[in-house]
């Protein structure tokens, strides 16, 4: 980090040794400095202060500015000695349009710059915080518009995507050249269409769009202008109380506790977060007061969380790629940004549940054994390995689920004879259980595999019915796929360039192939309960793990209360004909993996 550089002013008068012999026009002061660089000795000043971070981010944020403004011939970014550049206007416009993305412009500190006098005293000071909390604000927005607000993993283990949040530094050294810092900072918002779409959806059922119907006369306007919040003081706060029919106080200017109520209220009656703050959203809900029943506020908070979720994917997915949305249960091949094959999968039960995440698919394998997971070892084969005969005549043990079912058991390298085992010594996770290849077999005739910590991966089943089912929360986490032979055939073709015969001809009749691609495919595990269709209509899926509560409370401040367990969420929501029966255990942990 370069250190900064402190600017040290001396002033030296010297007197003169003997009276000049006729006098001497007195020459005018030279400025030692300019105004502009008064303002950066002032900021350089402000960064040098002691700072207690109160998170890494924070941290982060001050070395990255301090390590900007350092450097001598750096430019100011967002004043001048005369105050806002237009850059810093366009800015502050930007950020404080952050709730027409999912964001919040509350969040983002700005500074109020009415009343400004560039003569006085604390002019370089007061301009020299504005370019500081500027340059927070961006690196702030930047960070929370790439999914930086809240870290999913610690929501739970399932929540695992993998966020591409933008480095500080590099943030603000760019934003420094850019010709318009607006869009620079729009930038770091999510591409995809969709994300677009429930923008749209946003400001509409907030107020705003571009179909809305024109608006009611108001007797007061509140025109655009800086975020209004308790304790600011602005002539718009006068405009405000006479809009809200608030008494003047003290002070007509000033946002008190008078205001603040009234803003509160106004804001829960017209559906939007009751946080005091006139924003953007706000001020068109008060120029247009009968678009207040556009949309509820769970309506708006379902489009926010699946707004961020959006924040979540890599701003490049990639040119081809395979993607999952978990409560659609539906996969999707995408080539150059068009779906060119839909199918459907079953996913996770409630409480064996199929977690979002990103990898790549490095492997196709044909004829794939089954590597029977511990989890299913205890939990589903254990149980039902019990002792045959009474304990005086050593019947030894029933394991004919082992028979049955084709599987297998290695210890140490070499196949073990179940029955050989005594089962009261040994720790079922220390064998190697499996199932060959064969028509029988859990995974049917092929695996996808990207490998990851949670190990799941996307394979075929012998369950194909399940696929009539309009809920498809079934497995243990991994996805079976309907109609693998065509997903096999796109991949293969894509990276192998086989045709679909040579790709059938390895579904039947190979044995444990493993074919490594050339091009690994990148893969989403998503999860989206919400999509804003082409023609403005929503269509829902089902909060399958509750992922919804969490993410509310967490973003939204919403709902605290949830289920501790997953499988207490959502199993109201499985049509009882679909939950798993009694019978044969074997079977129910086929219908299951």
């Amino acid at each position: 980090m370069r250190p900064i550089y402190g600017i040290a002013l001396t002033l030296l008068l010297a007197a003169p040794l003997s009276a000049p012999a006729f006098a001497v026009e007195p020459e005018a002061p030279q400025a030692l400095i300019s105004r502009t660089d008064a303002i950066r000795i002032a900021v350089q000043t402000r960064l040098a202060e002691k700072f207690t971070a109160t998170t890494e981010l924070k941290k982060d944020e001050k070395g990255a500015l301090v390590e900007y403004y350092s450097v001598p011939e750096q430019k100011l970014l967002w004043v001048d000695e005369t105050g806002l550049t237009d850059r810093g206007k366009a800015v502050i416009a930007e950020i404080e349009k952050a709730d027409d993305y999912g964001l919040r412009a509350s969040d983002y500190a700005l500074p109020d710059m009415t009343g400004f006098n560039a003569s006085a005293s604390d002019a370089a000071d007061k301009l020299a915080a504005a370019e500081i909390e500027i340059s927070h604000a961006v690196l702030d927005y930047a960070h929370d518009a790439r999914g930086g607000r809240i870290n999913p993993s610690r929501l739970t283990k399932n929540l695992d995507p993998t966020l591409v949040l933008p480095k500080q530094l590099e943030v603000i050294e760019s934003i420094s050249f850019r010709s318009d810092p607006a869009a620079y900072l729009r930038s770091f918002q999510p591409q995809h269409p969709q994300f677009a779409l429930l923008r749209k959806k946003l400001i509409e059922l907030r107020g705003g769009g571009e179909d809305a119907p024109e608006a009611e006369k108001v007797a007061v306007n509140i025109p655009s202008g800086p975020l209004l919040k308790f304790g600011v003081a602005d002539p718009q706060v006068a405009l405000l109380r006479t809009r809200l029919d608030v008494p003047d106080g003290a002070n007509p200017e000033l946002y008190d506790e008078a205001v603040l109520e009234a803003v509160k209220q106004f804001q829960a009656e017209h559906n939007t977060a009751p946080d005091g703050v006139v924003g953007p959203g706000t001020r068109r809900l008060l120029n247009r007061p009968h678009l207040r029943n556009m949309g509820s506020p769970d309506q708006i908070n379902a489009i926010l969380l699946n707004m961020e979720r959006y924040r979540w994917l890599p701003p490049d997915q990639g040119s081809f790629y395979v993607t999952v949305n978990i409560p659609e249960f539906t996969l999707r091949v995408v080539k150059d940004d068009e779906a060119i094959h839909t199918t459907r999968v079953v996913v996770g039960k409630p409480n064996t549940p199929t977690p979002v995440f990103s990898n790549e698919m490095k492997t196709v394998v044909f004829g794939p054994y089954w590597n029977v997971p511990n989890s299913i070892k205890v939990g589903e084969i254990r149980p039902y390995v019990r002792p045959s005969g009474g304990f005086f005549f050593g019947g030894g043990w029933n394991t004919q689920i082992f028979q049955r079912q084709n599987l297998r058991i290695k210890h140490g390298g070499r196949e073990v004879d179940p029955a050989s085992v005594d089962w009261n010594r040994v720790d079922i996770r220390s064998l190697h259980l499996y199932q060959p290849p064969g028509p029988h077999n859990v995974l049917g005739k092929v695996k996808f595999m990207f490998p990851n910590k949670h190990d799941v991966y996307m394979h075929d089943t012998p369950q194909k019915h399940l696929f009539a089912n309009q809920v498809r929360a079934e497995s243990h986490g991994c996805m079976r796929v309907q109609n693998p032979d065509q997903l096999a055939a796109i991949i293969m073709e894509h990276d192998k360039g086989w045709n679909r015969a040579r790709t059938q001809s390895a579904m039947d009749t190979s044995y444990d192939q493993h074919v490594a691609l050339g091009r690994p495919v990148p893969v989403y595990m998503t999860y989206f309960t919400l999509r804003v269709n082409e023609d403005g209509s929503i269509t829902n899926y089902r909060d399958l793990y509750g992922h919804d509560s969490r993410m509310s409370a967490a973003l939204l401040g919403g709902r605290t209360q949830f289920a501790e367990h997953d499988d207490q969420i959502v199993t109201q929501s499985i049509p009882q004909r679909q939950r798993t029966r009694g019978g044969d255990p074997f079977a129910e942990m086929l219908s299951n993996f």
